[in-house]
């Protein structure tokens, strides 16, 4: 598995794997990208984790309303994705929060 931060607003676009831009006819499914419950927060803004299938090499992200796209730039290419050691890391020196859906699996 790889890894992004990606702030509030804003969405995956398109996405890119060894082969190229990402043909759902030819992979006969979506890419597997999910939003987990970690963020953390820089300058008063939310960063959510997401976690993609190691295939995916590189992905585009757009602002999902015209607000945000009207103070910062149309799109971004995240070509660096993070492994999993690198992402502990990171929420190590942040300030982290978890939202818990099921506190039992968390207790358990």
């Amino acid at each position: 598995m790889k890894y992004f931060f990606l702030s509030e607003g804003w969405a995956v676009a398109r996405v890119w794997a060894s082969d190229g831009l990402w043909q759902i006819t030819a992979w006969r499914r979506q890419p597997d990208i999910q939003r987990m419950n970690i963020c953390i927060v820089e300058q008063n803004e939310l960063l959510w984790l997401y976690r993609v299938e190691e295939a995916v090499l590189t992905v585009e992200v757009k602002p999902t309303t015209p607000a945000i796209a009207s103070r910062t730039i149309g799109q971004v290419v995240l070509k660096r994705l993070m492994s999993a050691e690198q992402v502990i890391e990171r929420l190590g020196t942040a300030e982290t929060k978890c939202q818990l859906q099921n506190i039992q699996l968390v207790v358990q």
